[in-house]
Formats: structure tokens, C-alpha cells, sequence
């Protein structure tokens, strides 16, 4: 660790070191009087011995609060007072505390506890943001009524639970659930809404409320119809009913994460619930679609069922985000939706299992909660959960939710919880299973596969790679989607699920007539790294003839990315092959235009560094990005009267309608759009962007003008029609810096910064503006160094008002050790810059050190 002069080092917490708290609470009451600089928190909790626990020490967390009193049982008292929180000597039996404290919202820039954003005063208490509010004993496993009063000349003032009383200045509110601190919400402002209602299966009416700042309620319709959607479907699929009067949402401005699943107080960032066609793209109507289910979803699996302690954080999340999948699986196109969260799997995940940052999808340890809000948890998280739904059933995935449900409504659960049902629904043994909670790391699946009489056998091979911390790592439990291929297209094994469980483990198939060609890992059963000696004849093949959405797709992937690294690695042509299987594949009018879509996109750079280095190569990300940009001149250059046709035969007329078959078919003529103008000059997209009705269709018409240097003017005039809207702001400010050619990526976004309507304040923008830095190899890693100098700059000014924001941007330097020496050395130099900022925040400092620990 650090010079602990230089920033702040936090005491390591450990999961084994896990004891009861020891005093439980029965209920609570607050009262808030708001004041912008001196908001009063009035606070009566009753408390209680817990039997389980330890009496020995009476401990509140609380942070940049001033205590004015203190009281136990109506009597003052005076707490010893630190930083972290008090003591006090208490009663031995049960007793009321009663405390009122000081804080400023208006002075909170980091987003967490009670803050004001444009006006608006709002709360964020997840992970550990409550105890910026009143002393609390904040940890999930401390689950309360609570009975709020606030007091303001506000019209609008909302917390959770149901609406009791109201009047002048004031707003009561009673949340009849127990619930963790952490889902504590509190909204007051100028707002209006979106009124709605749903009646539940069993016949209660609930009302439902979109909150919006005026000006903004034309963009809540599609928000409040994924609301009902997300209702309705988790009654239909997992007979979760909604538990409250009245359901609420909430759009921030400024807003650390996408959204908070506060019980019956949903508060969301504007981004991800505020949506018009004019406004938001067909990406956005999915993102909010899916964010505004996954919160509702957390109603169950998150509020009425919450975990433990922040260790079993993806007992929640994991389990939501998987559900939210299903959701947008049937809402939308179920293998689309697949292949998408595979390659955003890929993406951050992977990535982020082969690097510095390794941890379980259950870490062991940690300093700051705040950095673990991670894609291991979530997405790999998520990932577990389907593997065990495809090892037991659909039956007995269902059985085993329903005994969850049961067994364990109104508790703070964890991992051993959540096996112990399924083993007791099925009778399985998952001690095995379990690793996938305990060990980091992605595995390595290795196969290879032999013929001899009539029988085709495959033999596996799984490792998994050392991380920080697990240098010896066991086998894993690897549900494994196979089907047989003949020689003429036909499938001759159905998918077939085979069990591993050893780190070499071998599956027979007889009575085969001829030699099979395998299509492996169907569906993404498993979230491994697959390793298969292939030509490009057999990925041809499976392009071609495989029945499972997923394998074709990898099959062209594969093609493509065989492709491009013989043109970084031997400077080779492109593929001719390649071309042809793809444009056949594209001309297939009985595919899923969606479907058609993904094929068409090239495997990522980072995707291509991550390869080349596991392959024995240090990337070039100047030489990667080149080598992308030669692919797709050949691939225009290749098909350019099939383009065309793809382009005019799905445009979408008449009105804009966000559903998935018109998404689909605007997504397939949009990326024949980006390959055309490589032909034309822009001549389309210059068209499509002066006539586009819709987001979609303006936003892609300038990114295809961007990615050939030629969109001055329309970046002005995209800029003058929007620049009162600050989300399609974010959406000017992120695609100049991701569209600039390399050498100018650094530049851009420092000409960026320095604009008026550059807010570093504003999570939004500043991810807009940093974010699409880093998420720009060629540019970032651009051999200046101007990149990483720039990223270190900005942490470093962030870091003193938003130490969230600032950490979770420090993993743009995660796979630093991948790159030459001298890229190496000056990433070196940035992250120990920021770590050498006296103050420097624990959320930063614990994870730069991480970093440079690599």
C-alpha cells in the first residue's frame, strides 16, 4: 500500500471475518427540514439486542455529519465522535435513540448520501451512502421500517414506501417492508409526472408515477410502458407480484450509476428511463427498457430479499441481471439478445478477469465497496445463474425460485443461502458448483476430437489462467451445449448438455454414419475462452449451416478475426473467403436482420490486443486500427450493389416505432450505411442525416460522415438543433472523440473539456467526453502517451468531488502489461501521478494500487 500521507489507505474487510451486528432495529422515523446548506435530519430509531450478536460495543456509521444532539431514551447524551462514525454507552436491554444532524447537499459533488442536482434534492445510499444522512448502523444485513416526514416549500416530496399524510410544507410517507439503509430514497423538487396505474394478477390497483423536471414529459410514455411490461412479465414468469400502493421513478441529472432500486422509489439517471424518437437512438430505447426492468425486478430480488453483507453483492445483482435478460430476450429477439450479451461479456468481463483487477464473482476482501460494483459481479454473476438454470431444468429452476421466495421473503441472504434451496429442490450437490462464486478468472476450454468406427468422441481440457491472490485454481463445473453437423449441412445430434467436472474429461457419440463437424458451446452454455484447432473451411461450414444462432455466429467471428490478425501479424490480404462466406450470409433474407447486423461488425480492437497477446504478441493499437479500417474498405469494396440493396431494402417507413423488427431492420441498413460511405463519399448518409425524423437515423447518417473526416458541418448543425438537450449533448461530445483519427483522439478531448457546456460535475458528460478516450485504443494508446497524460489529469481533478466516478474511470489503464515498454512505462507514470495526490480518495488509491500491482 501507499504512503498513507500521499491518500487515503482503508482497512481491508473480510468476508471471513463477518460477525451479527449486535443490536437489531424495530423501526425508524425521519424527519427531514431541507435547506440547501443546512438540511436538519431528525432521527428516532428503536433498537434492540440481537441474540446472535455482540453487545460489547455501540458503533453508528456516520460521515461529514454534525451531531447537534443526541438522546437514549429521552435523556441527552454525548457520543465519542470520529470521521467513521460513534460510540455510546447504551442500555443493555431495548432502547430509543433519538439524533439530529447537519448536512449540506448543496456542497455533496460526490453524489452519495442526500445531494442536489439542478435544484432537485436527491438521494444515492447504495453501496454505503445513508450514513451520509444520519448515524445509522449502515450494512444490508440491518433491515428496518421506516416512517419519513419531510418539510419543505417544495411541491414535489417523495421517499419510500406509501403516502400517509401531506399538507403544507410537509409530506409523510411509511414504507411497511424492513429494508436495508442502502434502499433508503428521498426526492423533492420541481417536478411533474407521468401518471399511470397497473392492476396486479390478484386485482390491486397500483399507481405508477414517472417524475420528470418540466420540459421533459414528453419523453416518459416508453419508460412507463416497460414499467407495466416488467410488471406483468414478473408476475407471468416468476409470480412476483408488486407489494406497494403506488410505484415511483424519478429522472436525475446527475447520477453516479444507470439507476437505484429504492422500494417503491425508483431513482434513475435521465439516461436511462428518458426516451423520445427524436431524442434517443434504438440502443437507448433497449438500454431503457432493460434498466427500467432490471430495477423493478430488484423489487424481489434485491428489496424484499436483499444479502447479507456487500460481499454477497451479486446474490442480487447477478440474479436480476439475468433475469432482466430473460425479459429483453422476450421482449425483443432471444439469439440477438444472446450474441450481444456475449459480446459485452467479452468486453468488460473478460477483460477484466485476465487483468490486475481479478476478483470472484463473491470477492473475499475488499477496501472500498464502491469498486466491486463490477462486470464479474453482474454480468459473470448473471452468467452463473444460467449455467445452474441449464444444469437443473426449467422445472426445477422454476421449483427452486419459488422455495427462494418462500423460504427467505424479509431476509438478508447469502451464496450458501441461495445453493441451499436448489439443492434442496433438486437433490443435487453443488458444492462444486460453488466455485464459480469463489475462484476469479476465466476458463481456458480446450478441445480436440477423434473419429473411429462410427464413433465421434470430443475431449476436453479446462484451466483457468492464475489472478491476484488464486495462483492454483480447480476445475469448474462446465455445462457444455453441444450438436453434430454431417457433411451435408444436417444436424445429426441435437444439442445435447454434457456435465464437466474434471479438468480432463472425454463424451462419446455412436452410430454415426460419417465423421461429424462439432457445434460447440451452443447458446454460450458457459462462460469460458474455447480453444479448437479449425480451418476456415469447417468456420465456412458452421457459418453456413449451423442451426444455433449462437455458433454461426462465432463461426464468422472467428473467420473474421483469423482474417484480421493475418493482416496485423504477416500483413496478408483480406480473406477472400471471409468476404464471401459474409456476403452470402448478409443476403440470407430469412435471417434476422439484427442477427445480420452483429455479423457484420468486425471483432473489436481490444478484442484483437487481448488475442494477439495471449498468442505470444505484443498489440500495436496504431497497427490494429489501421488494419479494422483496411478490412472494411475491403469488405465495401467487395459487396457494394449487396450493400446497397441491404440499405434501400430496410429502410423503416412511416412512423417511428422503437419494437424490435424496425430496430432490426434500421440496424442492418445502418451498417451497410457505414460501408457505403466508404464508396460514396457520404452521399447517403449526407441524405439520411438531413431527412432523419428519428435519432437513429441522424445519429448514424453523422457517425458514417465522422468515420471519413467529413462532418463539419453537420456536427454544427447536429450541435445548434440540440444543444438544449443535455442527453443528445452527451451523445455530440462522445462520438467527436470516438470518430477522431488516432493521432488526434487526445486532442479532441481536451478541445472538448475546455467547452462551455463541459461539466466535469456531471457524471454524464465527463464519461461522454473521458470515457469515449479511453474506450478508444488506437487513441489512447496513441505512442504520445497524450492519452494517458490527458486521463490522469482529469482523475486527478476529479478525484477531490467524485471518487466513484474517479475509480471506476482508472480501469481504462487495466490492461496496461499487454503493451511494449514504453507505452508501459508512461501508463506506469500516470497512475503513479495519481496515486501520488496528497487526499488522494480510498476508492482511487485501493484501485490505482490495484492496478500497478499488475
Amino acid at each position: 500500500m501507499k504512503d498513507a500521507a500521499a491518500g487515503q489507505s482503508a482497512e481491508t474487510i473480510y468476508l471471513a471475518d463477518y460477525t451479527p451486528p449486535g443490536w437489531l432495529i424495530e423501526d425508524v422515523a425521519l424527519t427531514f427540514r431541507l435547506a440547501p446548506d443546512a438540511t436538519r435530519v431528525l432521527s428516532r430509531i428503536r433498537f434492540a439486542p440481537n441474540p446472535e450478536g455482540s453487545q460489547e460495543r455501540f458503533f453508528l456509521h456516520g460521515e461529514k455529519l454534525k451531531l447537534i444532539s443526541a438522546a437514549i431514551d429521552g435523556a441527552p447524551v454525548t457520543p465519542d465522535v470520529t470521521a467513521e462514525g460513534l460510540t455510546c454507552d447504551v442500555p443493555d436491554g431495548p432502547f430509543t435513540w433519538e439524533a439530529e444532524v447537519e448536512i449540506a447537499p448543496a456542497e455533496n459533488f460526490a453524489l452519495e448520501g442526500l445531494y442536489m442536482s439542478n435544484g432537485m434534492y436527491c438521494t444515492q445510499c447504495e453501496a454505503e451512502g445513508f450514513r451520509k444522512i444520519t448515524y445509522y448502523p449502515d450494512r444490508p444485513d440491518v433491515m428496518a421500517t421506516f416512517t419519513v416526514r419531510i418539510e419543505s416549500d417544495l411541491p414535489v416530496m417523495l421517499s419510500n414506501g406509501n403516502p400517509t399524510d401531506s399538507g403544507p410544507g410537509f409530506a409523510e410517507w411509511h414504507d411497511p417492508w424492513p429494508k436495508p439503509a442502502y434502499l433508503f430514497a428521498l426526492v423533492a423538487g420541481e417536478l411533474v409526472n407521468h401518471p399511470d396505474s397497473f392492476t396486479t394478477k390478484s386485482g390491486k390497483d397500483v399507481e405508477l408515477n414517472i417524475y420528470v423536471r418540466p420540459g421533459d414529459e414528453g419523453k416518459c410514455a416508453f419508460g412507463m410502458e416497460a414499467l407495466k411490461k416488467s410488471m406483468k412479465w414478473d408476475e407471468d414468469v416468476y409470480g412476483r407480484e408488486y407489494d406497494l400502493d403506488i410505484f415511483n421513478i424519478v429522472a436525475v441529472d446527475d447520477f453516479n450509476m444507470g439507476a437505484m432500486e429504492n422500494k417503491g422509489l425508483n431513482i434513475f439517471n435521465s439516461s436511462c428511463v428518458l426516451a423520445s424518437p427524436e431524442t434517443s437512438t434504438d440502443g437507448n430505447f433497449e438500454r431503457i427498457e432493460a434498466i427500467i426492468a432490471h430495477e423493478y425486478f430488484h423489487n424481489w430480488t434485491g428489496n424484499r430479499i436483499t444479502c447479507r453483507d456487500w460481499f454477497q453483492l451479486c446474490l442480487k445483482e447477478g440474479l436480476t441481471v439475468y433475469r432482466d435478460s430473460q425479459f429483453t430476450a422476450d421482449m425483443r429477439s432471444e439469439p440477438v439478445k444472446r450474441i450481444s450479451d456475449v459480446i459485452a461479456l467479452r468486453a468488460r468481463q473478460f477483460r477484466e478477469d485476465n487483468g490486475p483487477l481479478a476478483h470472484p464473482v463473491r470477492p473475499e476482501s475488499f477496501s472500498e465497496i464502491n469498486n466491486f460494483y463490477t462486470a464479474t459481479v453482474y454480468e459473470k454473476g448473471a452468467e452463473v445463474i444460467g449455467m445452474l438454470k441449464r444444469l437443473v431444468g426449467d422445472e426445477a429452476y422454476s421449483k427452486a425460485l419459488d422455495l427462494y421466495f418462500e423460504r427467505h421473503d424479509g431476509q438478508a441472504c447469502t451464496i450458501e443461502d441461495w445453493l441451499k434451496v436448489f439443492e434442496d429442490a433438486t437433490g443435487r450437490d453443488l458444492t462444486q458448483f460453488k466455485r464459480w462464486y469463489s475462484q476469479a478468472g476465466t476458463p481456458r476450454l480446450k478441445v480436440t476430437d477423434s473419429w473411429e468406427g462410427g464413433t465421434y468422441t470430443l475431449h476436453f481440457t479446462q484451466e483457468t489462467p492464475p489472478t491476484p491472490g488464486q495462483p492454483d485454481k480447480l476445475p469448474q463445473v462446465l455445462p457444455i451445449a453441444v450438436g453434430l453437423l454431417g457433411p451435408n449441412g444436417d444436424e445429426v445430434q441435437e444439442t445435447t448438455l454434457l456435465e464437466m467436472t474434471e479438468a480432463e474429461q472425454s463424451f462419446s457419440f455412436p452410430g454415426l454414419a460419417a465423421r461429424p463437424v462439432p457445434s460447440l458451446l451452443r447458446g454460450f452454455s458457459a462462460p469460458v475462452i474455447l480453444h479448437r484447432e479449425q480451418d476456415n473451411a469447417e468456420r465456412a461450414f458452421l457459418l453456413a449451416h449451423d442451426t444455433d444462432p449462437y455458433c454461426r455466429w462465432e463461426a464468422g467471428r472467428a473467420l473474421a478475426k483469423q482474417a484480421l490478425l493475418g493482416m496485423i501479424t504477416d500483413d496478408a490480404a483480406a480473406d477472400p473467403a471471409y468476404l464471401g462466406a459474409l456476403s452470402t450470409l448478409l443476403a440470407d433474407e430469412t435471417l434476422d436482420p439484427a442477427f445480420r447486423a452483429l455479423a457484420m461488425a468486425l471483432p473489436s480492437e481490444d478484442d484483437l490486443a487481448q488475442t494477439l497477446a495471449e498468442t505470444g504478441h505484443v498489440p500495436d493499437p496504431q497497427r490494429i486500427w489501421e488494419k479494422r479500417e483496411e478490412m472494411r474498405d475491403a469488405m465495401a469494396g467487395f459487396m457494394p450493389d449487396l450493400l446497397a440493396q441491404l440499405y434501400e431494402a430496410h429502410q423503416v417507413p412511416g412512423t417511428y416505432q422503437p419494437e424490435a423488427a424496425p430496430a432490426a431492420a434500421r440496424a442492418l441498413a445502418n451498417s451497410a450505411l457505414g460501408l457505403l460511405t466508404r464508396l460514396d463519399g457520404g452521399e447517403r448518409a449526407r441524405a439520411q442525416f438531413a431527412a432523419a425524423d428519428n435519432m437513429t437515423q441522424q445519429l448514424a447518417g453523422l457517425s458514417a460522415l465522422l468515420s471519413i473526416g467529413e462532418a463539419e458541418e453537420e456536427l454544427q448543425s447536429f450541435y445548434d438543433q440540440w444543444r438544449h438537450d443535455r442527453l443528445v449533448i452527451d451523445k455530440w461530445f462522445s462520438m467527436q472523440v470516438a470518430f477522431a483519427q488516432p493521432d488526434q483522439v487526445a486532442a479532441t478531448a481536451a478541445r472538448l473539456a475546455a467547452h462551455p457546456d463541459f461539466d466535469m460535475k456531471n457524471p454524464n458528460r465527463f464519461r461522454a467526453t473521458f470515457g469515449a478516450l479511453a474506450a478508444t485504443p488506437a487513441g489512447f494508446h496513441h505512442v504520445s502517451g497524450a492519452g494517458y497524460a490527458l486521463l490522469a489529469d482529469w482523475l486527478i481533478k476529479l478525484d477531490p468531488l467524485n471518487p466513484q466516478t474517479t475509480a471506476r474511470m482508472c480501469t481504462a489503464f487495466e490492461t496496461w502489461k499487454r503493451f511494449d515498454g514504453d507505452r508501459q512505462q508512461m501508463i506506469r507514470e500516470a497512475l503513479e501521478r495519481i496515486l501520488g495526490q496528497e487526499g488522494l480518495s480510498r476508492d482511487t488509491t485501493e484501485m490505482v494500487t490495484r492496478i500497478l500491482a499488475a
